[in-house]
């Protein structure tokens, strides 16, 4: 069985490859128990907790990373260093219970997959 990393590389509500990256990641997560989600770049973003995208006009999905759970997904990581960058704080309050790895040990876990989708 092939092991799958979905990796969230952009802000969650400039576009719609957040909401994209989580429907394929929950798709694949009901064939396989091999998956895992990775949250670098403007990616940390998806997870932040009060996000009011309805101000802006936009669908509200960030409760969907929830769901996961149900999936057994139990591989999330998020990248301390792009946290850093963007003046965020580990401790925030987040929609989803993450690993929290640097960059260099982000890529250590990426290694252990087959197949890498970027969203």
């Amino acid at each position: 069985m092939n092991r799958v990393a979905f990796v969230f590389t952009r802000g969650p509500h400039g576009s719609s490859a957040g909401r994209e990256g989580l429907d394929a990641a929950l798709a694949t997560a009901a064939l396989s128990e091999e998956i895992g989600l990775f949250f670098i770049g403007d990616g940390v973003l998806q997870l932040m907790a009060g996000q009011q995208p309805d101000l802006i006009f936009s669908r509200h999905y960030a409760a969907t990373f929830g769901v996961l759970a149900l999936y057994e997904v139990e591989e999330c990581c998020l990248c301390l260093d792009s946290l850093t960058a963007r003046g965020l704080s580990a401790e925030m309050p987040r929609v989803l219970e993450v690993d929290i790895l640097t960059a260099v040990a982000l890529r250590q876990q990426l290694e252990n997959y087959d197949r890498i989708l970027t969203f």
